[in-house]
């Protein structure tokens, strides 16, 4: 329906001769309709009235001759009519690829409502763009390629008006969705690759072997073996181990996605077959490559988004069209509308009121106003007023143009919020602001607020100058680091330019305050309370406490200071003007190397890998539930996974035989431990088996699908756990097929621990609940020594020997392995910590002898204290056992970097190099 209603359109505009013609044939054929309707009932009126011979009535005979010619000249008319509206639907028929492309971009369009609640669009904005857009593009004679023009003309300016609405890391993702939804469009997408590009490896098990665990991961085998059974990819595994250097240069390349695929594979994949290699070899580059099929595809210029300017957007909007401002938390449009209402000489009419509570009748009143005498509200933080949002919906919607002033105009803000109202969002002009992404970027926001005189001003000048650029660009590193996702902080915080106003006000009075700096004032000011008080996970704590004295110290007063790692561009410069310091400032690379956050080379490619995951999952989440198309439909291969891991055959525990071979024992916690982690373990299996046997029946038809049962079958459809098994589950991030394989091998864990006793060393990772396992160690030791377990810690010592080669467990305590270790790798020869090794994100950590002791005291120096969390988010929460629902416990691992400080109930010292590095383990990752 709206590819023929963006046809008529279309035809309207190019063709108004072909239209008009259409349209007075409709009408002369109505009209010749009615004559041969009315001859009809002429004629049947006279035979109904003549009597006797009806041959011997002339009237008759006459109007029958002359309906007679009337109708065949009808009948001639109406031929040449039908055939002229042949010709009409012909030439609009060259018209419809245009129509067909827009309709398929309208639907692209309103999928991002679901990405985020402010991305609405209304279908009759998108027709008066779609009419622009045949008004404003290039005219031709030639209509093939007129259409080729006006499908890119439409096609950029959708992309341009939708662009500028977007928040950055959405803005990639639209223009990948549009190439791809004009390719399927076209029918050049298989959807068996699409899928597999989008969820990864399937639930199938893995038979080839790894050719090189070296370099060649787990989970990039898995990649590789479940791409190897898409029928264009036949004979990749065997490829890897007949062409394994070629592979490894492919794999070792920094630009993986401009290289040519190994084994001749490259010429024969299209761009899409050539992502999904890319997706399973190396996911960092998928962004890249994804930009590299936008350009291929469509052009350059969608993946080079048009600049904020404000004024473009106030020029489309009307006194009845609000204009808002989908804002993030650090970003403020005052500044840049403040700008253009003095160009449009509109600053003295321009009045700003920050919503909240009592604010809405107040606003109401102003805007009343302003309609009347042409001026500009603005209406800041709209989702603070969540309750008042009818309200203004209800006055926008009343809005009358002709009874309103020329120049009124309504500006919004708000950041996003489900509560928004719709209308406003769908009939408006939207544009998103963000705060400066970089440091360079930052800094330079913050040194365009401060003036000479201010930085003169102040009776200690040099020094204030010194530990004010410090300040600034202790902000910016906070700022940008939170980009590297759970390793630059367990927990997204959000700093504001306002903590950092907070410091300089704080720091300009107690440095005026004090005879000598005050630094440990200021470190306690800035880091425990201002920046501090946002921060709610400790481990973070440390990290912005490190980061800080690392910055405001005695040393920051030598103009050879470096404040960060890297460069000599991040040395303290010398005491000069504001225009001094940005010129340093000028010196930043736009994109800082990760040593400058203190982290390792390859936290670049944990934080490119991560962005590839969300486009996926997001792109994943947009995809429509119906068949796949050619081969296989959503429905068999629901249920071909399906009945693949029902016949995984998981088994409950027999929890009256365990309880028989393991009875409650005060000498023996383990026993405990053992029956709990059955019991939890089998809820799961119980939850895992009826569900996947119900799905089974529903897809049958032999019972009802429930919208849980509908949930699962989509999820086993992407590849992703269900949230029926993730609720009674652990804490996992593994994909279906990996928390699958996981699962399985938990259980034979418990099982032979039931069937062969205690294990001489644990696999920690197979726990569902390990604190209770620690606490049981530290009992067993306690009642063993008679002594009170609140005395009792744990001691560190990392083995050489491999957990297979133990016989027996130590004499107290216990020895764990299956940890991996993120930020650093352990060197088994000097038996340190040591920096990581290129593209090797996590590395298997040694088995680990937990040893209790009495009244222990940590080490002061040698150590890194690491925390060990269950999965790689880091975050967690406080459950109602008392204990994280991530963080197992903080494990001291010997270093030779230097420690000093203080810190928290956590370790008593700890190594700022390794906490910049964001060293942690964990007990198990996300493949």
């Amino acid at each position: 329906g709206l590819e023929d209603q963006l046809l008529g359109i279309t035809v309207a505009k190019e063709r108004p001769d072909l239209d008009e013609l259409k349209n007075s044939l409709v009408v002369s054929g109505a009209k010749m309709a009615s004559q041969l309707k009315e001859i009809e009932s002429t004629i049947l009126k006279l035979l109904s009235e003549s009597e006797g011979n009806i041959l011997d009535d002339e009237s008759l005979i006459n109007t029958l001759s002359q309906s007679k010619v009337t109708s065949n000249e009808i009948n001639a008319k109406a031929e040449e009519a039908a055939k002229t509206e042949v010709m009409i639907d012909e030439t609009r028929e060259k018209y419809r690829p245009v129509a067909f492309r827009a309709s398929l971009l309208f639907f692209c369009v309103a999928d991002m409502g679901s990405v985020d609640p402010m991305y609405q669009y209304s279908m009759p904005w998108f027709v008066n763009l779609f009419v622009k857009a045949i008004e404003n593009s290039e005219k031709s004679e030639d209509i093939s390629e007129r259409l080729v023009i006006l499908g890119d003309f439409f096609t950029y300016l959708l992309y341009e008006n939708i662009c500028r609405s977007l928040f950055e890391a959405h803005k990639l993702l639209f223009s990948f969705c549009v190439a791809v939804k004009i390719l399927q469009g076209d029918g050049r997408i298989n959807a068996e690759e699409w899928r597999f590009f989008l969820s990864g490896s399937s639930g199938s098990q893995v038979d080839a072997l790894n050719p090189d665990p070296d370099w060649i991961t787990s989970a990039m085998w898995r990649g590789v073996a479940s791409l190897a059974k898409l029928p264009a990819f036949e004979g990749v595994e065997a490829s890897f181990s007949s062409d394994i250097a070629a592979w490894r240069a492919y794999f070792d390349s920094a630009e993986t996605h401009q290289e040519q695929i190994p084994s001749g594979l490259h010429e024969r994949l299209d761009p899409l077959q050539r992502l999904c290699v890319l997706r399973s070899v190396r996911p960092d580059k998928v962004v890249p490559g994804m930009q590299d099929y936008v350009k291929h595809y469509i052009g350059q210029r969608f993946i080079e988004p048009p600049p904020f300017d404000i004024g473009v957007s106030f020029k489309d909007s009307t006194n009845s069209m609000p204009i808002v401002f989908v804002i993030s938390p650090g970003s403020d449009p005052y500044d840049d509308l403040l700008k253009l209402a003095t160009e449009l000489k509109m600053n003295k009419k321009l009045q700003a009121i920050s919503l909240g509570q009592g604010q809405g009748p107040i606003a109401e009143k102003a805007m009343t106003s302003a309609m009347e005498k042409g001026s500009w509200i603005l209406l800041q933080n709209c989702h603070l007023a969540a309750s008042w949002m009818p309200k203004l919906e209800a006055i926008v919607e009343q809005y009358v143009p002709s009874e309103m002033h020329r120049d009124y105009r309504l500006w919004l803000t708000s950041l996003p919020s489900p509560l928004f109202p719709v209308s406003i969002l769908q009939n408006s002009v939207k544009m998103t602001i963000e705060p400066p992404r970089g440091i360079k970027m930052n800094m330079k926001g913050s040194y365009n607020n401060i003036t000479d005189p201010y930085l003169d001003a102040h009776p200690k000048a040099p020094q204030f100058k010194k530990l004010l650029y410090g300040l600034c660009f202790f902000h910016a590193l906070l700022q940008d680091r939170r980009r590297f996702g759970a390793l630059g902080f367990n927990i997204r915080y959000e700093f504001t330019a306002g903590d950092l106003k907070c410091c300089m006000l704080q720091l300009e009075t107690y440095l005026a305050k004090y005879d000598e700096v005050p630094y440990q004032v200021l470190v306690n000011l800035f880091g425990h309370i201002n920046y501090g008080g946002r921060i709610t996970d400790d481990w973070d704590r440390r990290c912005v406490l490190t980061t800080l004295m690392s910055i405001v110290n005695e040393g920051i007063m030598s103009d050879t200071f470096m404040l960060a790692p890297g460069s000599d561009c991040y040395a303290s410069p010398a005491d000069t003007s504001v225009a001094g310091y940005l010129e340093s400032i000028g010196d930043f690379p736009l994109n800082p190397h990760p040593n400058v956050f203190g982290l390792h080379a390859n936290a670049d490619i944990t934080c490119a890998q991560n962005e590839t995951q969300e486009l996926c999952d997001i792109m994943l989440s947009l995809q429509p539930k119906v068949s796949t198309g050619g081969g296989k439909s959503r429905d068999e291969v629901i249920a071909e996974v399906a009945a693949g891991l029902q016949a995984r055959d998981l088994k409950p525990f027999p929890m009256d035989e365990i309880a028989a071979r393991y009875p409650l024992s005060y000498e023996q916690s383990m026993n405990t431990v053992l029956s709990q982690e059955c019991i939890r373990y089998n809820r799961l299996i119980r939850v895992y088996n009826k569900s996947l046997a119900d799905l089974l029946k529903a897809l049958k038809g032999l019972i009802v699908m429930s919208a849980e049962l509908e949930a699962m079958a989509t999820s086993l459809y992407s590849n992703q756990v269900p949230a029926m098994w993730a609720k009674v589950a652990y804490p996992s991030l593994k994909p279906l097929a990996a928390w699958v394989d996981d699962l399985a091998r938990r259980i034979e864990f418990l099982q032979s621990w039931d069937r062969g006793g205690p294990p001489p060393a644990y696999w920690i990772s197979g726990f569902f609940f390990p604190q209770a396992f620690l606490t049981g160690t530290l009992q067993n030791y306690a009642r063993k020594h008679k002594v009170a377990i609140d005395t009792v810690s744990f001691a560190f010592h990392v083995m050489a020997q491999e957990p297979n080669s133990v016989a027996e467990a130590p004499e107290d305590g216990c020895y764990v392995f299956g940890m991996f270790l993120e930020g650093a790798v352990w060197d088994p020869d000097a038996c340190l910590l040591a920096e990581a090794r290129p593209k090797e994100l996590y590395s298997v950590f040694p088995m680990l002898w937990l040893k209790p002791e009495v009244d222990r005291k940590p080490p002061t120096s040698g150590v890194y204290s690491c925390p060990l969390y269950k999965t790689t988010t880091r975050a967690g929460t406080l459950s109602t056992t008392g204990h994280s629902t991530n963080f197992v416990l903080m494990i001291e691992l010997p270093s030779d970097k230097p420690c000093s400080g203080t810190f928290s109930r956590y370790a008593e010292t700890f190594s700022a190099h390794w906490i910049g590095r964001a060293v942690a383990l964990f007990t198990t990752l996300t493949y």
